[in-house]
Order: C-alpha cells, then structure tokens, then sequence
C-alpha cells in the first residue's frame, strides 16, 4: 500500500503470479478466461443474452411495417421526414443494439494472460519524451527516478527524448544517469509530414529508433506525466517469449485522483481497460496504448516506425495487426495485461478533458477512413470483428447523438412520425432494454483495474461523461468529414489545468439552445407525444450537464476560498489588539 493510501502494489499483480513456462514446447502466451473464473455464470450469461435480445425486440417494435405512419393526402414534404424520422430511429435503435451486442460479446471473450518471468539478456531501453515550455521539469524529474528504479534481468538504458535539446533536462539527465536524445536541428527528423514530422511525439520517438533502434531488441515507454513502478518491465517483458508478440500495453489510470473532472474521466475509460482490451486478447489484438507500453524493435521498423497520425498509437496498433512475423510467417499479435504498471495524470477541467476526447475521437475517425478498408481480406476474422467493435464506438456514438436531435426536431417542429407506436409501451420497452444494458455493465464493474475508484462504486459518472461526450464525438466527426486540420496539443500536465470559461461548453450550449426552442414550439403547436417530449427533455439533461457540474463546483470553490480569506482576517484582528495591549504596557 502507498502512503496515498492506493493499492498501487497490488493492482500491479492482477494478472496473477509469474509462471515458469513449459520449456519443453515453444512458447506462447497463455491466457485465463475471466467468465470461466466466475463461480455465478447464470447472472452474467442471463444479462448477456436478454439485455441484446430485448434491444432487438425494440427495434423490430420500432420498425414494424404496421407500425409506421401512414398520412393519406398529406403534403409530400411532410411524407418525406416522415421516412427521414423512420431511418432515423431505426438507427438510433440499431446503434443502441450493436452497442449492446458489444458488451456482451467482450464479456464473453475477454480473458488475462498468464504472467511469465522475462527472457535473461534482452536488451531493452526505456523511453519517455519531454517538450520544453509544455511539460514542467519536475514532473520529468519524476518520471525519470520512477524510469531509474526499473528492475529488468539484463542490459538496460533510460533514455529522456527531450524536443528542445533543454540544458536543464540535461543536467537532470546527467544528474540521474539518464542518457538524453534530441532531434532540434535534423531537418530529415523535422519534416511537415510523415513519420519524422516535426513538434509531434511519433516523429520523436522515430528519430530515436533511426538512430538508436538497432542497439536494443525492445523499448518500453511512457508518456512523460506517467511515473512507471519498479515491476513495470518485470511484468510486461515475459510475454516477448512469444516470438509473435509486436507489443505489449497496460490500463491507464490517473494519479491525480481528485478533481471531480479526472475522478469522472478515469471513470468513463472502464469499460475499454476493463473489459474491451481483455476482450482483444481472444483474437491476440488489443489496441496499442501510447500511455505505458513494451514494443519489439524489429516489428516496429517493419513498418516504418510508429504511424503519422494525430492518435499515433491506434494507427501503429493497427498497422502492425495486419502484417506478418517475416520470421514466422504468422500475424503479428499483441496482448494486454491488466496489471497497472504506471500511474500518470488526467484532464483536471472540462477544457481539458473535451479536448482530450476530440483528440481521441479524431484518431479513431483517421483510421476508419484511412486505414480500416485495407483491413478485410487481411486480417483473421476474430481480429477484424474485435477491431470493428472498438472503432464503431465513437461514430456509433456520434451519430446517434445527431440523430437523436434530428427525431426531436422533426416531431416537435414538424409532427413528422415515422412510427406510430404506444408512448407506453415505448418507453416500458426503452426503460427496460437500457436496464438490462447497464445491469450488464454494472456486472462486469467486478473486473475494474482502477486502484483509485472505491470498491463497489457503480461507475455512474463514468456512464454520465461518455453520454455528456456525444457532442464532442460528434464535432470531431464533422472535422474529420470535411477534411479540417485535426492538431495534436499537449494536454497541460504537472498539476497544470486549462481554465474553463463559458464558452468551453458553447457546443453543449448550441444543442441546448436547439432543443429548448423546439421543446417552446411544440407546445404551441400541439405536438405532445411523450416519449418524443421525454427524449428531448433527457438530451437537453445531457447537455446542461456538464455546465451546471462547472457551476456548481465554481461556486463551491468561491465559497471555500472566501471562508479561508474570513478565517485570515479574523485571525489578524485577534491578534492586533493583544499586540496593542502589549506594547502599551511597556
């Protein structure tokens, strides 16, 4: 346990002890089942199956050829969104479906692999980057003494990458016994474009495998606000054993667990690090993680290098599942351990974290156009359906948000009914299946790997900040469509946070504003149904949400601050007059 009180230690195990491996076979990695390891398997399989079936059922409701609205001598226009508002809840009831499946698919597959002490002698070295005047040197300064107390069976060199060639970053290399690295002043490092393009973390990291890769046969790296604990290599590098293992990733988890924002953000990535990256390991296909990772040289120059791209990770990830061991003649795999081997920061605010989620979003969004349809044919199936699943998230998400609005509108404005159906029983079908959904998700909150979320926590802000995101996935989504530039910026790290202003939620806002009007038009112009009325009133939640959470904890910290200056001044007037007694009795 650390002085912080976190389990750091312990969730640093969660894949179980080391194994000596069969010697007597090649290795591969192993791997345990999480659901065989249940001993209550009805209640997880009972979920798995009804809370799909039960969205399906709704969407056949929905779409029911004698459900859908028939107007006899009604204005073509009016005809027309009504096939618009038929497609547009078909979606919405289809994504929700596909969402679902997805839960239930990952719950079924996902597994751990079975830890495996490292190969003796490998030579490996430990990278993180550094970008002057964006990252504080005391947060570096961590990250290389957490770097240097590194335990690994063989030769082992720190390395700082450091963007400015910064003589105070190599002061504290020298003073650590780091080695340092820069790029500044290498035009062929410092390219507008490709994988040595300037001011971006692929183009650093690929310098240094140009210059420096062929000496080692593996790195590890972190991003430079993350402080990796001693076992990190010890419980990432036994896996390399398997000649096919390209990488290596572990969960993220933040360590500047208490601003409200970084409590909810560390929240809302449960289900990818608990559940859908332990579901990647059944197709050997987890996503590449740029937080903390273990890479084999080799895989990596096959392809170039770490991809251009403004989520560099995913694209590598991506990249690398699609080729072949030239060795082996089979894919490239991956795995991810559960195990929390570094511990860094979080967004801190709403601006922060939006433009974390819009950057995350357009990476996704660079590799479904520009890399997924190189994929079919390509790729095992497994692997394909696991990579389709992930990527499909924030599109899925975005879109429905869209088309949500879109219903609204038309019924509210417009009348327009693309089905006729019971408000009743809507919504009894509605409540049910979503229900049943987050019954599946709070089930699978027993697999958390977060060492800061209180045992039992049900992971409801987290679900509340992936659906207050919608707009932002949706924005991101437009950018990509029209081809607008998408730039990497260095989140504010060192206990630093972007100040949030009104108009850090002028998107929520737009929709707020789109929805409250239609909500004032229908009642003016009679459209009432309640389910339509319902939904509005639950997106316009949404995206208020987070603009009464900013004002409410404002207000909060006014209120500690003024008591703090009240206490000060109170304390000074106590203290003048027994000062004043004092020296006129002298």
């Amino acid at each position: 346990m650390r002085p912080d009180g976190y389990d750091y230690d312990g969730y640093s195990c969660l894949a179980g002890p080391l194994k000596e491996p069969d010697r007597t076979v090649p290795y591969r990695v192993r791997y345990r089942s999480l659901l065989a390891r249940e001993t209550r398997r009805i209640r997880a399989v009972l979920l798995m199956t009804l809370a799909p079936a039960l969205s399906g059922v709704l969407l056949v409701y929905l779409v029911w050829p004698t459900h859908r609205t028939e107007r006899e001598g009604g204005q073509r226009w009016l005809i027309a969104f009504d096939h618009l508002m038929l497609g547009s809840i078909g979606l919405i009831a289809f994504f929700m479906l596909v969402n679902v499946a997805s839960v239930a698919h990952a719950t079924m597959v996902a597994r751990d692999p079975i830890p495996v002490p490292a190969e003796v002698g490998t030579r490996v070295a430990f990278l993180t980057t550094y970008v002057p005047g964006k990252e504080p040197l005391t947060m570096v300064r961590a990250t290389l003494e957490g770097a240097v107390r590194l335990r690994h069976c063989g030769p082992l060199d720190i390395w700082l990458l450091d963007e400015g060639d910064s003589d105070a970053a190599k002061e504290l290399c020298e003073e650590l016994g780091v080695r340092h690295f820069t790029r500044k002043g290498v035009p062929e490092w410092n390219r507008d474009e490709g994988v040595h393009k300037a001011r971006t973390k692929h183009g650093n990291y690929n310098a240094w495998l140009a210059m420096h890769g062929h000496d080692y046969d593996f790195f590890a790296s972190v991003d430079t606000d993350h402080v990796p604990l001693p076992n990190f290599l010890e419980r990432m590098m036994g896996y390399f054993r398997d000649p096919d293992v390209a990488f290596v990733v572990g969960p993220q988890v933040y360590g500047n667990y208490t601003s409200p924002v970084t409590k909810a953000a560390e929240s809302q990535q449960f289900l990818f690090h608990a559940l859908i990256q332990r579901a990647g390991n059944r197709y050997h296909a987890p996503m590449f993680v740029g937080t903390n990772n273990a890479v084999r040289v080799r895989a990596l120059r096959q392809i170039g290098g770490l991809c251009d791209s403004i989520t560099e990770d995913m694209a590598t990830g991506f990249e690398l599942h699609r080729r072949r061991n030239p060795l082996t003649g089979r894919f490239w795999r991956s795995v991810y351990t559960p195990d929390v081997l570094a511990v860094g920061e979080g967004p801190a605010s709403w601006t922060d974290f939006f433009t974390q989620q819009l950057r995350w979003s357009r990476g996704t969004y660079e590799t479904l156009f520009k890399q997924y349809w190189k994929a079919p044919f390509r790729v095992p199936p497994g692997r394909l359906l696991s990579y389709s699943l992930m990527l499909v998230y924030y599109p899925m998400t975005a879109v429905n948000w869209f088309l949500g609005i879109l219903s609204c509108v038309l019924y509210l404005w417009l009348g327009a009914s693309g089905t006729q159906v019971s408000s009743s029983v809507l919504l009894m079908l509605y409540s049910d299946a979503a229900a049943l959904q987050i019954g599946l998700y709070l089930w699978n909150r027993r697999h958390n790997v977060s060492p800061h979320e209180p045992e039992g926590s049900g992971g409801l802000a987290g679900m509340a900040m992936s659906a207050l995101s919608a707009p932002i996935y949706l924005r991101s989504l437009g950018s990509a469509l029209l081809r607008t530039d998408g730039r990497f910026v260095v989140t504010p790290k060192g206990g630093a946070a972007s100040p949030d202003r009104l108009m850090t939620f002028r998107i929520h806002i737009f929709w707020a504003v789109v929805l409250v009007t239609s909500l004032i038009a229908s009642l003016y112009l009679g459209h009432s149904h309640a389910a339509m009325r319902t939904w509005a009133v639950l997106a316009l939640a949404i995206a208020l949400a987070p603009i009464g959470v900013w004002t409410f904890s404002t207000r909060q910290e006014r209120a500690v601050r003024r008591g703090v200056r009240s206490t000060v001044a109170t304390a000074g007037e106590e203290q003048e007059p027994a000062f004043a007694t004092t020296t006129g009795g002298n």
